[in-house]
């Protein structure tokens, strides 16, 4: 029977993680899936803050499982998060990430939630888990390069006048419609685990290829409607098709960044708490959809205007590979900060029209930031457990 402090320090803990999950909607996964969209005035600040809400709580139901465990389970070894230590990493993180919010710069929260459990953790004796951490710093290591050199080349390929827009974009949405059709969600897999379209159709279609041909399907199906679409309207054609790709990243952000919020509570569950994963993710994806609402729309503005002034094409050429790392980072569970994919994506494709309203000084800022929140985030993490530790 859960005793009444457990009950209690749970409650506490749960309230952590939302104001966490508030923090992440308001600043990563509410500001930057249709930062681009704006930029290329596709869609206004306030309408993307409300789509993203909704986009990211969806995501974070569908796809928040692997991530969540991730964060809870996985970043330290030879000792469970206690609910003391998830309240005091939440906080930590959660106050680091809003501060970055109100100041206008995009704090990583992944670095942030990161380094504060993993503060905590060796607070309490913990072993670091090296192999987890060679994961997670190699795919934050190669996301800019990665990330900004696929958007670069993606930007530089739709501005040639060698490949007519008629076929390049197309192609990407092909592309597109491939990604889609192997992407997991946690309703198609069996209990714990998630399975994408094309693994469940494909067995279904009696030959060995099944899957292919069901990605093979939604390409041609993706690739063939936005033709059509750009042959009535290529103008509108192209918005539309933005739109549509803020949309999947949004949705992305939600199934990555959930986990970030609500992953130290896992541990809790037991000693009398008896809740499903999938309680966590609603309630986590609630307070996503709070942030994105409340306090999102400040930094899609930083993100459209301050970093780079993009077109449709320079913007569709940045949302492609930022969605493709997010489904990776999800399918892995691999912590990964949004700010950190699209804002190297952006300036990616700002570059290929030779750097044109990139920021140089604020980069540099960004990176500084995202830097000291990793170490502000993992000492400060540890200092405040041991202190609070110590008192109590």
């Amino acid at each position: 029977m859960v005793t009444t402090e457990t009950l209690g320090l749970f409650v506490v803990a749960s309230l952590a993680s939302l104001f966490m999950a508030w923090s992440i909607g308001a600043g990563s996964s509410g500001s930057t899936p249709f930062a681009p969209a704006v930029g290329a005035n596709a869609i206004s600040v306030l309408r993307a803050g409300l789509i993203v809400g909704v986009l990211g709580f969806l995501g974070a139901v569908l796809q928040g499982a692997n991530v969540t465990s991730a964060v809870g389970t996985e970043l330290i070894g030879g000792v469970s998060i206690t609910a003391t230590a998830a309240i005091v990493g939440l906080l930590t993180a959660a106050s680091l990430v809003a501060v970055g919010v109100f100041a206008g710069y995009p704090i990583a929260t992944a670095f942030t939630v990161t380094g504060a459990v993993v503060g905590v953790g060796l607070a309490l004796g913990g072993d670091p888990a090296w192999a987890k951490y060679t994961e997670i710093v190699t795919l934050w290591t190669l996301v800019p390069f990665v990330g900004g050199g696929a958007a670069y080349g993606t930007a530089r390929v739709l501005r040639s006048d060698r490949v007519p827009e008629t076929t390049a974009v197309p192609v990407l949405g092909a592309l597109i419609g491939a990604l889609l059709a192997n992407i997991g969600f946690t309703l198609l897999g069996p209990a714990g685990e998630q399975a994408s379209v094309a693994a469940v159709l494909g067995p279904g279609l009696g030959v060995g290829f099944g899957r292919v041909l069901v990605t093979l399907a939604f390409a041609a199906l993706a690739g063939g409607l936005l033709r059509l679409d750009l042959a009535r309207d290529e103008t509108a054609g192209q918005r539309r098709f933005l739109l549509v790709l803020g949309g999947l990243v949004a949705f992305s952000a939600g199934g990555s960044q959930v986990g970030l919020a609500i992953g130290p509570l896992v541990p809790l569950l037991g000693d009398g708490i008896d809740l499903p994963v999938v309680a966590l993710l609603v309630g986590g994806g609630v307070g996503l959809l709070a942030g994105s609402w409340t306090g999102a729309p400040r930094m899609i503005k930083a993100l459209a205007r301050d970093y780079s002034s993009l077109g449709p094409r320079r913007s569709i050429a940045a949302l492609i590979p930022s969605f493709a790392i997010a489904q990776t980072a999800v399918a892995f569970g691999i912590p990964v900060s949004f700010n950190e994919i699209v804002v190297s994506a952006i300036v990616g494709s700002g570059y290929a029209a030779g750097g044109s309203g990139v920021s140089r000084q604020k980069m540099a800022y960004t990176v500084v930031a995202w830097i000291g929140s990793l170490v502000l985030a993992l000492g400060g993490g540890y200092a405040a457990f041991t202190a609070v530790d110590w008192v109590v």
